[in-house]
């Protein structure tokens, strides 16, 4: 991959994300953002930078939230969706959030921590 964005306000938990991606060495750059809003509007704003591979984003977070950040990304042309796998990665096990994120087709939901086996189950599913 080349490009793998983390969406994350727990600087604690960007941090060991970032690292175990570059221990997986998963992709030529991982980026990583405190708040949603910033995020979207770097990686689809400004239309000269590509598209990255994959998103994690959590839900709760100050500013937007990750539903929000979710609604803005489910509302972009479907080309342009479909140049990037967006994955939930949140502590949340509620039944209403993993029933929310359902609604978005092909949005992944995993739940914290980021491991080995959660990225490698990732990859084979939605990048083989």
């Amino acid at each position: 991959m080349n490009h793998i964005v983390l969406v994350d306000d727990n600087e604690t938990t960007s941090f060991l994300n970032n690292r175990l991606l570059g221990r997986l060495a998963v992709a030529d750059q991982v980026s990583t953002f405190s708040r949603a809003d910033e995020a979207f509007e770097k990686l689809w704003g400004d239309t000269g930078s590509p598209a990255p591979d994959l998103v994690f984003v959590d839900l709760k977070m100050p500013g937007i939230s990750g539903f929000e950040f979710l609604e803005l990304y489910n509302a972009l042309p479907q080309p342009v969706q479909d140049k990037t796998v967006m994955a939930v990665l949140t502590t949340s096990m509620h039944g209403a959030d993993t029933a929310r994120v359902a609604m978005y087709p092909n949005v992944e939901y995993l739940t914290k921590p980021l491991t080995e086996e959660k990225m490698r189950k990732l990859l084979e599913k939605r990048f083989q």
